[in-house]
């Protein structure tokens, strides 16, 4: 099912504009993130999708041929889980499942088949019979996922859907969700202030802040070629290179830097993984702090620019607080954006 949004916003009574006019278009299939800070307007854009809020009136929310714009939350048929998972303690997996196709009113041979279904691809066979309650967190999220695909939604809605979870099981279902979103292949939103998330799931991420989408692409996309700061700096943590431009080279207090010949002026940022060390480099930096994070680790660096910069290093050992350390930037990492 198509998903279309035309000029859809939301002010609330006391005057807060919550969600400046929007337009977005998702295809059949595709999942879609809502990425960024809380009290950017995602989960409000979502509450707008699933029928939950009203919007401003000029505004268009089509499901395919069907203007659903005003139309009440129950009508839609729209899956949602939230952070909470709202699971029935007292019942079993399998009931808790199949609770919605009861509230309809299916036979009974077709809510079985249904949640044996949904039980299958959710690969809850082993506790279908279990207590809520005597499941794990990683479990409970599969439930809730199963319960909300039961029904076969034309449009499932997910909000922060792992953010219960501890970081390490978080890391662990990220991947499962991606693929059970997929094997289902319903249209999906999800809202998230996680950008690994956001990268990790989404078919296309829209980035969110302010009330507006700043920008949507593909995870590759966004990550390579932000179109403002915000997003830089939101998605990949890109650090600014505060610095003078003279003659397609950028000034720092640490070295001199050519800028590729699109650079044009404006703003030039990095990331972390691309400020490498180089014995040979143009740039210098001392070395503040140094963090080990298992695979590598991440150094705090001073005098390069204004203000502390990040550098990640690979290797068996790392240089040590207080050490000079020559830099270098291949100039097809370096985002360079307009001026604003």
């Amino acid at each position: 099912m198509t998903l279309s949004l035309s000029s859809v916003a939301k002010t609330y009574g006391d005057g807060t504009r919550a969600l400046n006019p929007t337009d977005l278009e998702i295809n059949p299939g595709e999942i879609i993130s809502l990425l960024g800070p809380s009290g950017c307007g995602k989960t409000t854009l979502l509450r707008l999708i699933a029928g939950l809020e009203v919007p401003d009136n000029g505004a268009n929310i089509r499901f395919g041929d069907e203007d659903v714009t005003r139309l009440p939350v129950e009508k839609r048929n729209v899956g949602m889980v939230f952070q909470s998972y709202a699971l029935f303690p007292n019942m079993s997996v399998r009931d808790n499942i199949g609770y919605g196709l009861k509230m309809q009113r299916l036979p009974r041979a077709e809510i079985q088949s249904r949640v044996d279904e949904v039980i299958a691809l959710c690969r809850l066979e082993p506790y279908a019979n279990r207590a809520i309650t005597a499941l794990s967190g990683g479990q409970r999220q599969r439930v809730a996922l199963a319960r909300a695909f039961a029904p076969r939604p034309r449009l499932m809605l997910l909000d922060e859907p792992l953010s219960a979870l501890d970081a390490a099981l978080r890391l662990e279902l990220r991947d499962e969700l991606a693929a059970l979103l997929r094997q289902f292949g319903t249209t999906v939103i999800f809202v998230t202030h996680d950008q690994d998330e956001a990268l990790a799931i989404a078919d296309r991420v829209a980035v969110m802040e302010g009330g507006k989408i700043r920008q949507i692409g593909t995870p590759e996309e966004l990550y390579r070629n932000p179109q403002s700061a915000f997003v830089a700096e939101f998605v990949g943590h890109a650090m600014p290179l505060s610095g003078e431009i003279r003659q397609q080279t950028l000034c720092l207090e640490g070295g001199e830097l050519p800028l590729p010949d699109h650079a044009g002026g404006g703003s030039v940022y990095v990331r972390a993984e691309d400020l490498r060390a180089d014995p040979t480099g143009p740039l210098q930096a001392k070395v503040e702090t140094v963090t080990f994070l298992g695979t590598h680790y991440r150094l705090g660096l001073t005098g390069l620019t204004g203000q502390r910069m990040f550098a990640l290093h690979h290797g068996a050992s790392s240089p040590a607080i207080g050490d000079n350390l020559r830099l270098s930037i291949a100039p097809d990492a370096l985002i360079c954006l307009p001026h604003s």
